[in-house]
């Protein structure tokens, strides 16, 4: 995803920083293994864009099949939320353009992501390579609503499309005491929860209303 020509070798790191000053940090998201993620990501090389200046803009944008990537404070939020650990094992229900993998990649995180659509795991698969992520990230394609189980447990799940709750086979794959983040409600609008696994039971917390595409189930190949 390189769209972008003649611009200076400085200029992504510079957006990078005032996306992380004006857009994360002044809206009170200060955990420093946050923020370097976001300032070592390229977001540039996850979206498509007219200029790397909308790249880092404090909206979300288009990348194809219908989907977007969230704006970078929701992405940094979601990822907040989630409560990163170096060496935890995440989940992501939705690759999409592969940007919140590789910040939870830079989080020191064991990231495995599910893309429902063929054509966006493929273009994650390119982005994270590019960027320099994909030997951090497992990428498949599938219905991310019934998960990885081969690979579960997992001590984090993080679910990037809108949903009415939390599909059932996610809460399962969660290990005890695990998180998952999740936007959940009804089309359009839903709000972010945080949900913790208390003695197989989940606990909820509301964090934040956004809007976010809706999460599909459908029946695809794997790769």
């Amino acid at each position: 995803m390189r769209w972008f020509r003649n611009r200076a070798p400085d200029e992504p790191a510079s957006l990078r920083k005032q996306m992380v000053e004006g857009q994360i940090r002044a809206r009170g998201l200060t955990e420093k293994p946050l923020l370097r993620a976001l300032l070592e990501v390229p977001r540039h090389e996850f979206v498509r864009a007219r200029s790397v200046v909308e790249a880092y803009g404090d909206h979300a944008l288009p990348i194809g099949h219908g989907q977007t990537i969230s704006q970078p404070y929701i992405v940094a939020l979601m990822t907040k939320v989630l409560e990163p650990k170096r060496g935890l094992r995440v989940l992501e229900v939705g690759t999409g353009s592969g940007y919140q993998a590789a910040v939870l990649a830079a989080c020191g995180m064991e990231v495995y992501s599910i893309e429902r659509i063929p054509e966006l795991a493929e273009l994650a698969r390119e982005n994270l390579a590019a960027a320099g992520y994909l030997d951090r990230v497992r990428l498949r394609v599938a219905d991310g609503s019934k998960g990885w189980p081969e690979e579960g447990p997992f001590d984090r799940i993080i679910i990037t499309a809108g949903a009415p709750d939390v599909p059932p086979p996610l809460i399962e794959q969660l290990a005890p005491g695990g998180v998952i983040v999740a936007p959940v409600g009804g089309y359009g609008l839903q709000t972010i929860y945080r949900y913790r696994k208390v003695d197989g039971e989940l606990e909820r917390e509301a964090v934040e209303g956004a809007r976010f595409v809706p999460l599909i189930e459908s029946e695809v190949g794997e790769e």
